[in-house]
């Protein structure tokens, strides 16, 4: 009898073993709130002091203390580490913040990061800077890439969608009003075409103006085509738009300085630079214009062809250069996108302020979207494997870059959101010999 109980607690202990290493593997969310996040909050507690210490994150504590402590305790004094607030467990992690002593900074907190993550058992530590003196250090318990699942409560707004998860388990939200412009690259079956489509069905629900350039014929964009005011199939459509567009960024700056006729007495507030500082009877619609495939616009047979290349790349970079201002935002994607393409190309990318880079056939292509702006970010986009579609590399022109990965939505719901849609702002309307008008009722 003794020998069986031995043998069923035994294999107890092997079954909870095996199903924990199963859970951690399988469903490492349900692993970290049952398993980890208690043997990380331990090991923190544990070992706080020690570990800020070996990672040279102790100073010397005041003259006036270390007196205290050998006059009343006659103990040696220690190097206090920075004081540490509350930690705070989430579905993916911890948080908590510290108060940086006296000359330390957040740079010194970050260059340890790595040694952290070791001594306290989790996936990765961030950092961040909160306020002079603070900084908050995110734990993530798992690689929250691998199966992607979107925050609950998101920065979601006018203009703001949240279209893909970051590596330190929060939203990467696309605001379109902090960088108006964006060159999405990725080669094919990278997850490029997922990125847009997320972007897309969370853009259908706002009140904004769509238009789509898809020289592929359209396979990419028809799906949401009942949500999109143009959209152009082919270059020849493409040129016939892009007039358009041009056309009512004129009007729109016609509008602008109506408004700073100014007369004397006028309230500061009234006085506006941009749509956004018009009063919202007055305020246009924002555009966003998707362009899927821009190398199509610059490839050419014949001179012919060449003249109208060199006519669209110039309205591209109008609208890039002062779209802002009228409310007009550019989403550019392609597969490769440089100088070899022709003229206009580097100053139109140079004007696309945020950059996305999916996997890339090779290193030119990830240069090409990240090496002017972050170039340690380029190893990182290089790196991305086959069997990860949808993971990125995000940067901008402030030299910061993360790591992204687009949720799956299938191509079916991200089409029944358009259809839903359809009622928000059109602005533009097709003529009978398919070219495209503008219609100034909204």
């Amino acid at each position: 009898m003794t020998d069986l109980v031995t043998w069923a607690e035994l294999g107890g202990s092997l079954a909870a073993i095996g199903g924990a290493a199963y859970a951690r593997h399988a469903h490492p969310a349900a692993y970290w709130s049952t398993v980890g996040l208690p043997v990380s909050v331990a090991r923190l507690l544990a070992s706080y002091t020690s570990t800020m210490d070996a990672c040279g994150l102790t100073v010397e504590p005041p003259r006036w203390r270390a007196l205290a402590v050998k006059a009343t305790t006659r103990r040696e004094v220690r190097p206090v580490p920075p004081r540490r607030g509350r930690i705070r467990p989430t579905s993916t992690g911890l948080r908590l913040r510290l108060r940086l002593a006296p000359g330390q900074e957040p740079a010194d907190v970050a260059a340890s990061a790595e040694r952290l993550r070791h001594a306290w058992g989790v996936h990765a530590v961030y950092v961040r800077d909160v306020k002079p003196g603070v900084v908050e250090l995110r734990l993530v318990g798992f690689d929250v890439l691998r199966k992607v699942r979107m925050p609950r409560r998101t920065e979601a707004g006018p203009l703001r969608v949240p279209v893909a998860l970051r590596e330190d388990a929060t939203a990467f939200v696309r605001d379109y009003r902090a960088v108006p412009h964006e060159l999405v690259l990725g080669a094919t079956l990278s997850g490029k075409s997922m990125f847009l489509r997320n972007l897309l069905a969370g853009l259908a629900t706002q009140p904004v103006v769509l238009v789509g350039i898809d020289c592929k014929r359209g396979v990419e964009l028809a799906p949401f085509a009942p949500r999109l005011s143009a959209l152009a199939t082919d270059p020849e459509q493409a040129a016939e738009l892009l007039p358009v567009l041009v056309k009512e960024m004129e009007d729109r700056y016609d509008l602008i300085k109506a408004r700073q006729g100014i007369a004397p007495g006028t309230p500061d507030e009234l006085i506006t630079s941009d749509v956004w500082g018009l009063p919202e009877d007055e305020r246009p619609a924002p555009i966003v214009l998707f362009v899927d495939e821009v190398a199509e616009l610059f490839l050419v047979a014949t001179r012919k062809e060449e003249e109208r290349r060199d006519e669209m790349v110039t309205q591209l970079i109008r609208l890039a250069q002062l779209g802002r201002a009228a409310g007009i935002y550019l989403e550019v994607c392609g597969q490769r996108f440089g100088a070899e393409l022709g003229k206009g190309a580097t100053m139109l990318r140079a004007q696309l302020t945020g950059r996305v880079c999916h996997r890339v056939n090779d290193e030119a292509s990830a240069k090409m979207a990240l090496g002017d702006i972050a170039p340690e970010a380029v190893l990182a986009s290089c790196a991305i494997a086959a069997e990860l579609p949808g993971l990125a590399v995000v940067g901008d022109t402030s030299g910061g870059w993360s790591r992204i990965r687009t949720p799956h939505l299938s191509l079916s719901d991200a089409a029944a959101t358009c259809r839903e849609t359809h009622t928000s702002p059109r602005t533009f309307r097709r003529s009978r010999r398919s070219g495209l008008t503008f219609d100034p009722r909204r």
